[in-house]
């Protein structure tokens, strides 16, 4: 298996004139140089939902570049494999399940879910030939929180540790849960700068309900580190959002709100009044160099006596995933042509430490030296949104 291609990143000043900006302050101005994402390997991405592999089920997806079958037993055992036959090449992912074995659709031949072959139909009985020595890669597959996770080893640590699937935040079992996914045309790098942009909101969600261009005004938010990533600390959320706004009428008092990032591709928010909660988590996960996939879900034990509150909750995240979804296509227009990018100020400050962390993380696996977190201690960083 062949990673794809690793990130150069490259920061410098950009000599511009500073009679022509006399506003910005050069030194701050970081130009990203063009070139390809790449993923991050030895961490767990998100399959498919579990809902998706019922019993006896075959899934094919491709994580990372890499061709792999999900499939589950009939006694509910999930599995993942390389989604190749290695007889003749046939996607697995064609075949079906023959109790706890994975038939090929094309000879048959079946491989249980460790990837060892079992049985290989056309052999006759004093064949030289042992089925069981045959095998197929395969990788550690988990269920939580409504998904099957993928764990992709990274080639470069092959003894390395498989770590517990990464839980979303549940301080009690929530009364609901909802999971949606979409599609984006984008690199995993430009996916995962959209997903935690702090900016974009007035512009690519207007609404009534949200926010609009008129709400537009300063914050200051305190950053912090935490293991592969950092946190936005505690604090009240933006008075600007109209779903923060409904948990103070009903409940009385004021929500607080946690954002995490975390290598190498989840979101996390925590929203809490109280005993009342809302968790959240989005991942973007790549698939090809040119395409990642969205995956959220929510968990959320308040404003259970609204009829119907799971589709709307639903409802309303649909509509910023496609909102988001039709930014990152429009952006993915101008992306082709390849053009230097440039990340300024606080507001675009989390996209820097994403590529630093990032950077400091393979540095780490290839050298073997301690991680090098770009951020040492806690700052607070200023924008208009």
């Amino acid at each position: 298996m062949t990673p794809m291609e690793s990130t150069d990143i490259v920061t410098h000043r950009i000599d511009t004139p500073t009679a022509l900006i006399p506003s910005m302050n050069t030194e701050t101005i970081t130009e990203i140089q063009p070139s390809k994402s790449a993923p991050l390997f030895g961490f767990w991405y998100v399959g498919c939902e579990s809902r998706e592999l019922g019993r006896g089920a075959v899934k094919g997806i491709v994580l990372l570049g890499l061709p792999i079958v999900l499939c589950r037993t009939a006694q509910g055992a999930v599995g993942a494999m390389r989604d190749i036959c290695p007889h003749r090449g046939m996607p697995l992912s064609f075949g079906r399940m023959q109790g706890d074995c994975l038939e090929c659709a094309y000879h048959g031949w079946q491989f249980d879910t460790g990837g060892r072959c079992r049985a290989i139909p056309a052999l006759i009985d004093d064949s030289p030939i042992r089925p069981e020595k045959i095998g197929i890669a395969n990788y550690p597959c988990r269920e939580r929180d409504g998904y099957v996770w993928v764990f992709v080893p990274d080639p470069q640590r092959p003894h390395q540790t498989v770590p517990d699937v990464p839980p979303l935040p549940l301080p009690s079992p929530p009364d609901r849960m909802i999971h949606i996914s979409t599609v984006l045309n984008c690199t995993i790098d430009d996916g995962i700068v959209g997903l935690m942009d702090p900016a974009h909101g007035p512009f690519v969600h207007q609404s009534s309900w949200w926010r609009t261009r008129g709400s537009i005004h300063e914050k200051a938010k305190t950053f912090e580190p935490i293991p592969n990533g950092f946190r936005m600390v505690a604090h009240a959320p933006s008075k600007n959002s109209g779903p923060y706004k409904l948990l103070n009428w009903f409940y009385g008092g004021s929500p607080t709100t946690t954002i995490d990032f975390v290598l190498p591709n989840q979101r996390f928010e925590f929203v809490q009044l109280g005993a009342r909660f809302v968790s959240t988590r989005a991942t973007v996960t790549p698939i090809d160099e040119a395409h990642c996939r969205i995956d959220f879900t929510a968990a959320w034990n308040c404003f259970g006596w609204i009829p119907f509150s799971k589709p709307l909750f639903r409802y309303f995240a649909n509509i910023f995933m496609t909102q988001d979804r039709e930014a990152m296509e429009r952006q993915a227009a101008g992306l082709r042509y390849k053009p230097a990018l440039m990340l300024i100020d606080d507001a675009d400050t989390p996209a820097k430490w994403y590529y630093k962390l990032k950077a400091a993380h393979l540095a780490t696996v290839q050298t073997g030296q301690p991680f090098d977190h770009p951020l040492k201690e806690r700052v607070t960083l200023r924008w208009r949104s």
